[in-house]
């Protein structure tokens, strides 16, 4: 899944884009190497070291991994998309972004 998401943070680097990660690992120490080792350099949460921490139980997050990917205004738009569908997701969001009039944007 890394590499997946390395590449789109790549592709889409300068877009109106970013990745956001959740992470449940109990070790916080064994969780800052992976991040290094997996060459995660998007923002990610640490929610407190278990499955039912603040972050996942606001968002309902019963399966490990879930992927939201919201619009614009914040608006979720996509859940549970993964790779071929996770880039068709986020190229159809840019693509209506892009089309708006500029006057909307602001």
């Amino acid at each position: 899944m890394y590499p997946h998401e390395r590449s789109l943070v790549s592709r889409l680097d300068g877009k109106p884009f970013a990745l956001l990660g959740i992470n449940s690992d109990s070790d916080r120490e064994e969780l800052k190497k992976t991040l290094v080792d997996e060459q995660i350099t998007w923002r990610s949460w640490w929610d407190n070291g278990n499955i039912n921490g603040p972050i996942q139980t606001k968002w309902q997050v019963s399966v490990r991994p879930t992927i939201y990917v919201l619009d614009a205004a914040g608006v979720v738009r996509f859940k549970d998309v993964k790779d071929r569908d996770l880039d068709k997701a986020v190229d159809t969001l840019l693509g209506e972004l892009a089309a708006r009039p500029k006057k909307q944007l602001q």
